[in-house]
């Protein structure tokens, strides 16, 4: 089971590699800062399921700009980061071993007033490394067309 596994995520990885586009962010991030990239491509949500283990797989590889979909529980709700474009931030666990920074631009997005500590939430944005477990950022839509869009959701309710 565990070979068919890694097998499937393999795959998964190459056809993310090779068939859609590698996009960089343009937000600016304490451990990460790249350039934005224009793409004309439209790729649906479900390319990128909740997979855990493809962010399991961009931790332990140390990969950036991984557009990844995931499902997680929060347990950690941090200060906003006020500095630059406004982020809600929150600690989501996605595996025994593994817990992501969500960054969610409440200047372009809604803000999720209700979350506590404890609640699932589900993500699709892009993954960026970083030795604490990485970042997922871009969980919104993109007023300029150069990434794909992002979203939460929680409790039923998409924001984005």
């Amino acid at each position: 089971m565990k070979k068919w596994l890694a097998l499937l995520v393999i795959i998964f990885s190459s056809y993310q590699w090779f068939v859609l586009p590698q996009y960089s962010v343009a937000e600016s991030f304490t451990d990460t800062s790249t350039t934005a990239l224009k793409s004309n491509s439209t790729v649906q949500y479900s390319v990128a399921q909740n997979n855990n283990a493809l962010i399991q797989q961009a931790f332990e590889h140390q990969q950036e700009n991984v557009q990844v979909q995931g499902l997680g529980t929060v347990v950690k709700l941090l200060p906003d980061d006020n500095k630059g474009a406004r982020h809600q931030r929150l600690i989501v666990k996605i595996s025994s071993s593994i817990t992501v920074l969500i960054a969610h631009n409440i200047d372009l997005a809604p803000r999720i007033d209700a979350i506590s500590v404890g609640d699932e939430i589900q993500f699709y944005g892009v993954y960026e490394w970083n030795n604490k477990g990485g970042v997922v950022h871009w969980t919104h839509d993109d007023p300029n067309g150069h990434h794909l869009n992002g979203w939460l959701m929680h409790q039923g309710k998409t924001y984005q």
